[in-house]
């Protein structure tokens, strides 16, 4: 096949329209029209039927576009690897993590990555999806879980639990609870059963919900650790924000979650990326430095 009209193919395909396809290529609309005909033509099938809201794919072109995916992302992260072999640390590295540890350990610390590497772009995206990192989703995961896929190279990081924790303020006003059957008088804040989470903190949590009459569910630890330093109530967290955050108090030590670990994963391939290599560096450095000072603190 040729690779040309496999590259207007994937282009049409993933814009659902050929004059959306043509602005990226820099053709005209007729010019990627002719490229798609006689690509069908060549393969003898039909690879998009138009819909009201554009092309869509047939399930032979679902299958093509599958391929030539597969192929870009390779392609992307070959250009990668040509990138890193020059000494210096640039260029753009995609890191997918969870929106609770992107937001509220991650990002915070990011200065420092930046005034070392200030040429390096960091596409940072948070979410509770595993990105696939195989298919070049991103580049590098921080996991809450070790990462099933046998060709990743993982390291984990750290463990953490899940325990209540309430602001100094929240506390003055309502009180602290001395057991957990205390908690049935105040608002708990805590992952919305629904959202994607780790087994260890839905088990955790599900207890407490029972006899619960005053609830606050949010779809990320973020929304949580907001809503907590706001007073609304008190929120099931991730212990990792205890060094950062001096006004919460942990009013249950007694009640905590099963550890979780904490991966960083990166594909084979990216083994000698200088980027990856620098983040990779960098995270240990300040989990080093952060569990130094829970010790101190502690």
């Amino acid at each position: 096949m040729d690779w040309d009209k496999l590259r207007i193919f994937h282009a049409v395909a993933d814009a659902g329209s050929l004059t959306h396809a043509g602005d990226t290529l820099h053709l005209s609309q007729s010019a990627v029209s002719r490229q798609i005909r006689a690509l069908e033509e060549s393969l003898n099938t039909t690879l998009f039927r138009r819909h009201a809201r554009g092309l869509l794919l047939t399930e032979q072109g679902e299958l093509l576009f599958e391929a030539t995916r597969t192929m870009s992302k390779r392609l992307d992260a070959t250009a990668a690897r040509i990138r890193d072999s020059e000494d210096e640390v640039f260029g753009e590295l995609r890191v997918t993590t969870t929106t609770g540890f992107g937001t509220l350990w991650l990002a915070p610390r990011l200065p420092r990555l930046f005034e070392l590497y200030p040429n390096l772009k960091i596409d940072l995206m948070l979410e509770e999806r595993l990105l696939d990192l195989p298919m070049r989703e991103a580049d590098v995961a921080i996991r809450m879980k070790e990462p099933s896929q046998s060709d990743l190279i993982r390291r984990r990081l750290m463990t953490t639990r899940i325990s209540f924790f309430a602001s100094k303020n929240y506390i003055k006003k309502h009180g602290q609870p001395k057991t957990t059957d205390d908690l049935v008088d105040h608002r708990l804040i805590v992952q919305n059963p629904n959202s994607p989470q780790v087994r260890a903190g839905a088990e955790f949590i599900q207890p407490f919900l029972a006899n619960q009459t005053a609830l606050l569910n949010v779809n990320n630890y973020f929304g949580i650790m907001q809503s907590v330093i706001y007073d609304v109530g008190i929120g099931a967290l991730p212990d990792y924000i205890t060094a950062d955050s001096p006004d919460l108090v942990n009013v249950l030590p007694e009640a905590t979650s099963a550890e979780i670990p904490v991966y960083l994963a990166f594909v084979e391939e990216l083994r000698h990326s200088k980027r990856v290599c620098a983040f990779r560096d960098f995270v240990l450095n300040e989990l080093s430095a952060f569990k130094k000072k829970v010790a101190q603190d502690g």
